[in-house]
């Protein structure tokens, strides 16, 4: 019993090395592919036009991250007044 576990063991690793290595034949030859050069020219005019939105500018960010910090340092400071 002991042996047939061995033998399939031993088997399961050949198979997963076999299947990395054809994996990795695979990866190197798509990688060999691109080393073909085409040579293709084309031209071509477009034109783009991009707007701006408030909440990309990081200016409105920080401001808002002030005020922020600023309520809530009101706010945990509380009406601890003494008259």
């Amino acid at each position: 019993m002991e042996t047939t576990n061995f033998v399939k063991r031993r088997f399961e690793k050949l198979f997963l090395l076999t299947i990395m290595f054809f994996s990795s034949v695979i990866a190197f030859a798509q990688d060999a592919t691109k080393s073909a050069d085409v040579d293709i020219t084309t031209s071509e005019t477009t034109t783009t036009t991009t707007t701006e939105e408030w909440f990309t500018n990081p200016l409105y960010w920080v401001i808002g991250a002030l005020v922020l910090i600023v309520v809530i340092a009101l706010i945990a400071r509380g009406n601890n007044r003494t008259d």
